[in-house]
C-alpha cells in the first residue's frame, strides 16, 4: 500500500478543491497521480507543491494553456528561464490592455454618473441621462421592433 495524502488532504494543504485537483488531472496539468491498494489516489509533496503553484498562476489570471506552458518550460533538461519570461511578458500585455479598457470604463461611469447628478440638480427627473445615453448606439438612438 502506498502512503502519501488524500485527495481531500490535498485540497486542504493547496487551498483546492477536489473537483479542481482532479480537472487539473484531467488537463494535464497535474501528473497523474499513485493510487493506494483501494486505488484512490495518493498525492506527495511534489504533488502539493505543483498545485500550489498552479493555484498561483491562476491567482494571477494566467490561463490554463499559458500555466501548461510554465509549468513545461519549468521542467527537466527543457527548462528556459527566458520562455518563463517571454509568457510574463505576454500576460502582463494582457493585464495592461484589461487595465486600458477598464480605464476607460471608469471614465465612461463617472461621465454617466455625472450627467445624472447635473440632470437632477433640482431634484429627481422622470427621465433618466443613464438610459438615454446608453441607449444610444454609435450615437443613433435605439429603436424597438
Amino acid at each position: 500500500m502506498k502512503s502519501g495524502l488524500s485527495i481531500g488532504a490535498t485540497a486542504t494543504r493547496t487551498g483546492c478543491s477536489v473537483a479542481t485537483i482532479r480537472y487539473y488531472e484531467e488537463m494535464g496539468l497535474l501528473r497523474p497521480v499513485a493510487r493506494n491498494d483501494g486505488g484512490r489516489r495518493v498525492y506527495g509533496m511534489p504533488d502539493v507543491e505543483r498545485l500550489r503553484l498552479i493555484r498561483r498562476l491562476r491567482s494571477m489570471d494566467f490561463g490554463l494553456d499559458a500555466v501548461r506552458g510554465l509549468l513545461r518550460a519549468m521542467e527537466g533538461d527543457a527548462r528556459s528561464c527566458l520562455s518563463v519570461r517571454d509568457v510574463a511578458l505576454g500576460h502582463l500585455a494582457v493585464v495592461r490592455a484589461r487595465r486600458a479598457e477598464m480605464d476607460a470604463l471608469e471614465r465612461t461611469l463617472v461621465r454617466l454618473a455625472r450627467s445624472c447628478t447635473d440632470a437632477c440638480a433640482n431634484g429627481p427627473t422622470p427621465d433618466c441621462t443613464i438610459m438615454d445615453d446608453l441607449a444610444l448606439v454609435g450615437g443613433q438612438a435605439v429603436r424597438g421592433p
